[in-house]
C-alpha cells in the first residue's frame, strides 16, 4: 500500500514537473519576444552570426523570451550559412517563434526611402547608405562605373536624368547595381507616352528635358516661376541663342555658394558652361525635381529671352524681351549688390 501510494506520488510529481517544463517552453517559444510597446527593427548584416544576431535582439527583448530564442537558434540549423541578412520588423505581439521563423526564411520588411533632388551623386550615395546596407563607397563606384551604366542606356552624365525623385520602397540589402535597375524601371514609368510627347514638341529628349530641368530648379526655388524660365530658356534655344545659365556656370566652376558671377567664372572652360558653349550641357547639373521637370515640359509660352535676379532680393526674376531692358535690370540688381556690399 506505502509503496502504490509512493508510486502516485513520484508520478504526480513528475507530471507537475513536465507540465512546468512545458509551460516554462511555452513562455520562452510563444511569449511576446519584444518588451518594448513600439514595433522594433532588426538589421542583419552579411557577416552576422547567430551570436551576434541575438547580441542585437538583447537591448530590447525578454530575457526569458531571448533564451527561447536562443535555444531556437542552437537546435533549428540557424547558423552562418542560414542566416539571411535584412531589415526584419519586431512587433510588439509577435511570439519569439513567430521572429525566428521570420529570419529563418528571409522574410524581411521594405522600409520607405524618398530619393530627393540633390546636386551631386556622390551626394545621393551618401545620402542612401544612411538608410540601406550598401556604403557610400559601393553605391558612388557603381554611379561611376560606365560599362554599368552604358547597360541602363546613359551615361555619367545622363545619369542624374535617370533619377526620378518620388518615395519609393527598397529592401534594406538592395545592392547599388538593383538600384539602378529600379530607377531605370521608374525612370520608363514615369516617361509615358503623352510625356514623351510634351517633350517631343519642344524638341527635347527624357534626358534633355531632366538637364533644362536641373536649370531652373537652380535657378528659383518658386514654384510659380518655374514654367515662365523654362519657356525662356526654350525660346533661347530655338533661337540658337547661348543659354547663359549662371547655375552651369557655378556647376563649372565647382562652386553653388558664389553671389555673384564675375567674369573670369565665365571664361571656365567647361562643357557644362552655357556661356562658352551653346545648347544644352552634356547633362543634368543636378538630380531634377519632378516640379522642374513639369515646368519644362509645360513652360509658359512667352517671347522673353532675357531674365535677372530681382533687385528686391526676393528670389524671383524679372523677364526682358530685348536686350536694352535686360542691361536696366541687370544694372538694377548689380547696383543692389554693390549696396549689400555683396562680392
Amino acid at each position: 500500500m506505502k509503496s502504490r501510494l509512493s508510486k502516485k506520488h513520484y508520478l504526480y510529481v513528475a507530471g507537475s514537473c513536465m507540465l512546468l517544463i512545458l509551460a516554462l517552453v511555452s513562455f520562452c517559444l510563444f511569449a511576446p519576444l519584444s518588451q518594448r510597446s513600439e514595433t522594433c527593427h532588426l538589421y542583419i548584416d552579411t557577416d552576422d552570426t547567430a551570436d551576434s544576431v541575438v547580441a542585437k535582439l538583447t537591448p530590447f527583448c525578454h530575457r526569458p523570451a531571448l533564451a527561447g530564442f536562443s535555444a531556437m537558434a542552437r537546435h533549428g540549423g540557424y547558423n552562418t550559412s542560414a542566416i539571411i541578412p535584412g531589415r526584419y520588423t519586431i512587433s510588439p505581439d509577435d511570439a519569439v517563434v513567430t521572429v525566428f521563423r521570420r529570419l529563418r526564411q528571409g522574410r524581411q520588411s521594405p522600409l520607405r526611402l524618398t530619393i530627393p533632388s540633390t546636386r551631386t551623386m556622390p551626394r545621393l550615395a551618401a545620402i542612401l547608405s544612411r538608410h540601406l546596407m550598401a556604403d557610400s563607397v559601393a553605391l558612388a563606384t557603381a554611379f561611376a562605373d560606365s560599362t554599368l551604366l552604358a547597360g541602363l542606356g546613359c551615361t555619367t552624365a545622363t545619369l542624374p536624368a535617370l533619377i526620378i525623385p518620388n518615395t519609393y520602397e527598397f529592401y534594406w540589402t538592395i545592392t547599388p547595381q538593383q538600384f539602378l535597375a529600379r530607377m531605370k524601371r521608374e525612370h520608363d514609368n514615369y516617361w509615358t507616352s503623352s510625356r514623351r510627347a510634351l517633350a517631343s514638341s519642344i524638341g527635347l529628349t527624357p534626358a534633355e528635358v531632366a538637364t533644362l530641368a536641373s536649370i531652373v530648379d537652380e535657378e528659383t526655388a518658386n514654384a510659380k516661376e518655374k514654367p515662365l524660365i523654362a519657356g525662356m530658356y526654350i525660346n533661347r534655344l530655338h533661337a540658337g541663342m547661348p543659354l547663359q545659365a549662371d547655375p552651369t556656370v557655378k556647376y563649372a566652376v565647382g562652386d553653388f555658394s558664389l553671389r555673384r558671377i564675375y567674369r573670369k567664372h565665365l571664361l571656365t572652360p567647361s562643357p557644362y558652361n552655357t556661356y562658352l558653349n551653346t545648347q544644352l550641357p552634356p547633362g543634368p547639373i543636378r538630380i531634377a525635381s519632378t516640379e522642374g521637370l513639369n515646368a519644362v515640359l509645360n513652360a509658359t509660352q512667352h517671347n522673353y529671352l532675357y531674365m535677372c535676379a530681382n533687385a528686391d532680393f526676393s528670389g524671383t526674376h524679372v523677364f526682358a524681351h530685348t536686350y536694352e531692358e535686360h542691361l536696366a535690370n541687370a544694372a538694377k540688381y548689380t547696383a543692389a549688390l554693390n549696396k549689400r556690399g555683396i562680392k
